[in-house]
């Protein structure tokens, strides 16, 4: 049985993991800790696609008509344990 690629679906906004570099930029730009970022699962669908561990940012990438784009960090906690 063919499996479902999330990635590929028009509807998921362009997910990525970020580099240590760019983690580092955007906190410092913010003046936040790496925990003060909004959080994703590793269940998450987009998350397990991209073999996000726990600790990691994604970029997500959303197109919108009215607002073009807009750009949202997560920072991976595991589901379990919160961390």
């Amino acid at each position: 049985m063919p499996r479902f690629n999330v990635m590929e679906n028009y509807l998921v906004p362009r997910h990525s993991i970020m580099k240590e570099e760019e983690v580092e930029e955007l906190l410092k730009r913010y003046r936040i800790d790496r925990i003060q970022l909004p959080q994703i699962l590793t269940a998450d669908p987009c998350a397990k696609a991209l073999g996000a561990q726990p600790g990691m940012v994604l970029k997500i990438e959303r197109e919108s008509p009215t607002a073009g784009a807009s750009i949202y960090y997560r920072l991976v906690v595991d589901e379990r344990t919160g961390i």
